[in-house]
């Protein structure tokens, strides 16, 4: 017996549509059999999960902190994956492109100008880009695997990162902490507003979403994106570039990892230190997939999985449960997206050795 999946002949528009909350609504079914099986209440559990953060102007500003740079990694890598280019290193081009980013307010401190913040931004955008062009160009030149490529890139990027701050970059007056000297105030991004720390990394990933959905939609290169990423051969003989469209998607979605990076770094933390991500590359991945891909459907999807990291934080106070609870939950979501969007696309047939067979739909 083997199981093989189908492509349906049609697909149903309305399950095309709502899959995403399908999906949604699978994880919190599951996340409460979960926490029954920890020995916890389900219902105070999800409670405090999605709803507690919720409630205080403080949290709201905390939930925009952190969707930022999920949102903004997520429609770079959006484009991506719809051209069929599997970049896995976000979390590595982050960190590189904080590292870019910081290179002013560490090295230069006492420059204080209108153009340092700026300067940083592009920084880091072009940090993130170069660190991108690394399995860009390994791909188009050795045909290599950009999944691997990048994924091992982000290991790299993050011991770099580890050997700055304890070494040459550490403050000499931080008391032996690894970590760099505070930023100046000409080198943090301002909060949005006076109620909270919210700053302007949100707005570039808001500016961001916009503007890609505007190329994808309405611009020859979205256009072109699209062929090449649904049938490499075809857009060949449109005379579309495939190696051109590996590079374009590679370095945007880098540049704006970079972006991501020094924002969170300049806007959120002030300094560098060794841990500056609690892993929103990967968690980009499944804001980019529960987003449908497209930019706009991100911006949801991004607030969604950063209210779970929030609600991971205020559930362990409020129920002492382990942070690691946190990932499983976004893991099921990613789970439950993909298999939605498997099963609508194709049905599952059961093959067996005499040739009598059995379909199924789910």
């Amino acid at each position: 017996m083997r199981i093989e999946l189908e492509r349906r002949s049609g697909v149903s528009a309305f399950f095309a549509i709502f899959s995403p909350l399908l999906a949604l609504l699978l994880t919190l079914v599951f996340g409460a059999i979960m926490f029954a099986m920890l020995g916890k209440d389900p219902f105070n559990a999800l409670y405090s999960f999605f709803v507690e953060p919720l409630l205080e102007v403080w949290s709201l500003h905390e939930l925009v902190i952190k969707a930022g740079p999920l949102i903004l990694i997520a429609v770079g890598l959006s484009i991506c994956y719809r051209s069929n280019n599997w970049n896995i290193g976000a979390e590595g081009q982050f960190t590189i492109g904080a590292i870019a980013g910081s290179i002013i307010p560490v090295l230069y401190p006492e420059w204080h100008s209108p153009l340092v913040l700026p300067l940083m931004m592009i920084m880091g955008f072009i940090g993130g880009a170069l660190y991108a062009s690394i399995p860009a160009l390994l791909k188009t030149r050795f045909n290599t695997n950009e999944i691997l490529t990048s994924l091992m890139l982000v290991y790299i990027a993050q011991l770099f990162l580890d050997w700055l701050v304890r070494g040459i970059w550490r403050d000499p007056k931080g008391y032996n902490f690894p970590q760099t000297q505070p930023f100046s105030s000409d080198a943090v991004l301002p909060e949005l507003l006076s109620s909270g720390r919210a700053h302007w990394g949100f707005v570039f990933a808001i500016v961001a979403a916009v503007a890609l959905w505007f190329m994808m939609r309405y611009m020859l290169k979205g256009f072109q994106i699209g062929v090449l990423g649904q049938s490499a051969r075809a857009g060949r003989f449109a005379g579309f570039s495939t190696s051109g469209t590996v590079w374009f998607s590679l370095l945007l979605s880098g540049a704006l990892a970079g972006l991501a990076g020094i924002s969170e770094v300049s806007g959120s933390i002030g300094h560098l230190q060794p841990a500056i991500s609690p892993g929103y590359g990967f968690t980009a991945i499944i804001v980019a997939f529960l987003g449908r891909l497209n930019p706009l459907g991100i911006i949801a999807s991004g607030l969604v999985l950063a209210l779970t990291y929030l609600g991971g934080e205020a559930a362990q106070l409020s129920i002492g449960i382990s942070d690691k609870v946190t990932r499983v939950f976004q893991g099921l979501m990613l789970f439950f997206v993909l298999s939605c969007d498997t099963l609508i696309l194709y049905r599952i047939r059961i093959r067996f050795n005499r040739g009598v067979s059995s379909e199924g739909a789910v």
